[in-house]
């Protein structure tokens, strides 16, 4: 069958199990991932396969994706660091640029500075260049310039201990060395051998556990995770700020624990999943995708064809 017929047939599928009130795409995308793939580094790989076969992306789903994210993304990030503005507050100060009464400036400011720092790792991984300390700084920069410009952009110049734990970070006078060291193995051919998502994770480990400024370093961190994923063709992975104490505490047993990232590498691979589930949930039934994604047609047509569900209409 062409792509066409595929697509055709599996908007069919889906209109007939939309009738059914516990269906949803995202969960028919999950069910195929469990039935077929039991390792989550597999059913990533599965994930990235199919949202490849839907490039290049219509120029309006990409506009309205990075609208989401970009409100998910600085509104997650910024709530595990403390921020109160929820969801939609964030969206209002991005969007429309309103100033959300019983919330201080810096919460606003630190929205703002958060989608600047978006911004500029998206230019940035157009650019098939080394990443250097010169663009964390940036990152960092963006971020808190707005906020506290003595210290963005710059590394601290006294010590801290991780809050709640006995961990206590590098010194400062090292790391100016640590640092380097950081962006050579950023850039190694050993590092860049990884599994996209494992390196993207060990690199935000890595960079927490210098935790090279005073404040920003987690915001930091999970921006320049998703630079190297964006870099390899993956969406933006968001940490919900609903797992915030998970994920602190699997940064936590990875720095107590010898840099046992078991815990963390899970919380990433679930968090990659959720957002390429998602946007092949938008992309699947677009119509710009009638000529694309044959793979994945195929695929889900199949499985619904063995999966024994009730397809009423004459879908076979």
């Amino acid at each position: 069958m062409s792509s066409s017929q595929l697509y055709e047939k599996f908007i069919k599928q889906v209109i007939v199990l939309s009738q059914q009130k516990e269906f949803s795409l995202t969960s028919l995308l999950n069910n195929y991932l469990i039935v077929n793939y039991q390792l989550k580094l597999e059913q990533i790989d599965k994930l990235k396969a199919w949202l490849d076969g839907f490039r290049p992306f219509e120029s309006t789903i990409v506009t309205e994706l990075k609208k989401l994210y970009d409100v998910r993304f600085t509104y997650n990030s910024n709530a595990i660091e403390g921020n109160t503005l929820t969801q939609s507050e964030t969206e209002l100060v991005l969007t429309k640029g309103i100033t959300v009464g019983g919330k201080t400036l810096d919460e606003h400011l630190e929205v703002i500075g958060h989608k600047n720092a978006i911004d500029y790792i998206e230019s940035l991984a157009k650019k098939d260049a080394e990443i250097s300390e010169w663009e964390i700084k940036q990152i960092h920069n963006l971020i808190l310039r707005k906020i506290n410009p003595d210290e963005a952009g710059s590394y601290r110049t006294l010590d801290v201990m991780a809050a709640g734990t006995n961990y206590h970070y590098p010194p400062h006078y090292l790391l100016s060395q640590l640092m380097r060291d950081f962006t050579i193995w950023l850039n190694s051919e050993s590092a860049l051998k990884l599994h996209p998502v494992e390196y993207a994770t060990m690199a935000h480990y890595r960079f927490v556990s210098i935790h090279p400024f005073r404040d920003g370093n987690g915001r930091t961190a999970r921006l320049l995770m998703n630079l190297l994923l964006i870099r390899a063709g993956y969406p933006i992975v968001v940490i919900d700020n609903k797992i915030r104490n998970d994920y602190i505490n699997a940064l936590v047993y990875g720095q107590q624990n010898q840099d046992d990232l078991g815990q963390l590498f899970d919380l990433v691979f679930d968090a990659t999943i959720t957002s390429l589930v998602e946007i092949l949930r938008l992309l699947v039934t677009a119509n710009s995708s009638r000529k694309k994604g044959q793979i994945f047609y195929q695929e889900i047509t199949d499985f619904l064809d063995c999966s024994g569900l009730e397809l009423d209409g004459g879908l076979s």
